[in-house]
Order: structure tokens, then sequence, then C-alpha cells
């Protein structure tokens, strides 16, 4: 699960994802790749209430695990991010993706009334 800063411009964040699938892809193998968009935290990291949620599910042997964790932890635009083992029998990934945080500029269009 990666949490990437909302302040990124999208250039930034497609590059973080981008290496961090071709690290997955020379050492392991991707199993699925889901970007859940921007979303709340359950609590303020940096004091940034919202990140952009990607969840990259994977195999690989021990040494992925340790470049993919030296790598993303002295990345500059990740805020966090948390490397799970999975059970093989664990159910897929859910389709988050309606339930994202909508930008703020989006936001401010839907709470304005139409003039009429």
């Amino acid at each position: 699960m990666l949490l990437l800063d909302v302040d990124l411009d999208d250039a930034q964040r497609s590059k973080i994802l981008d290496d961090t699938r071709a690290l997955v892809q020379a050492h392991g193998t991707v199993v699925s790749d889901n970007e859940y968009g921007r979303r709340s935290m359950a609590y303020e990291i940096d004091h940034q209430p919202d990140v952009d949620y990607s969840l990259l599910q994977f195999q690989g042997p021990p040494s992925l695990l340790e470049q993919l964790s030296r790598t993303l932890r002295i990345t500059d635009g990740v805020v966090r991010f948390r490397v799970i083992k999975i059970r093989p029998d664990a159910p897929a990934a859910p389709d988050l993706r309606q339930s994202a945080v909508p930008a703020p500029e989006a936001a401010e269009a839907v709470a304005e009334p139409a003039a009429g």
C-alpha cells in the first residue's frame, strides 16, 4: 500500500508508481495494481488530512522487500507505505475508486447552487 502526497503533480506521482512497478517487475511478479485516488486518512500525517492511495500486490523474494522498503523510505512524496504478506486464499482487492474523496475544486463546484 502506497500513500502519496496529494500536493505532488501528476507526473511526479506517476513516476513514483512507475518506478515502484518497475522494481517489482524486475525482481518479482505483479499480481494486481489498483489506484484508489485521493482519500481521507484516519489521522493526519505531517498535517495532511488526505493522501493518494495505491495498492500494488506482488510476489517476490525477501531481497525485493528490502530493496523496495529502502527505496520508498527515501523517496520524496511517499507519505507512508506498508508491505503486508497476504495469504494465498485472500480475496481480491476491492474496487474502492467509487468512494474516493473528490478533489477540492470538484467539491466546491458541487457545493455551489445553480443560478436560476
